[in-house]
């Protein structure tokens, strides 16, 4: 290993990666739809602004669950 490569992490330790999931898309289009509705019909301005916030209170719930459910410690090799 060259000293440029970086460390890779102890055997049997676990990488944790969220896991799938639609929220950001959602997110995104809600953003979208809001910002084309400021410039043409307020309707789309009210619609993506509601699935906006309803994506982000989902996915911040999401991410306190699964934050909830990593280990407090990292197990001693």
């Amino acid at each position: 290993m060259s000293p440029l490569e970086p460390e890779a992490p102890p055997v049997g330790e676990e990488i944790h990666l969220p896991g799938p999931s639609i929220l950001p898309v959602l997110t995104a289009l809600g953003i979208t739809l809001a910002l084309i509705g400021v410039t043409t019909f307020i309707e789309l301005t009210i619609i993506g602004g509601l699935l906006t916030l309803v994506c982000i209170v989902r996915w911040i719930k999401d991410t306190r669950r699964e934050v909830d459910e990593l280990p407090l410690q990292a197990p001693d090799a």
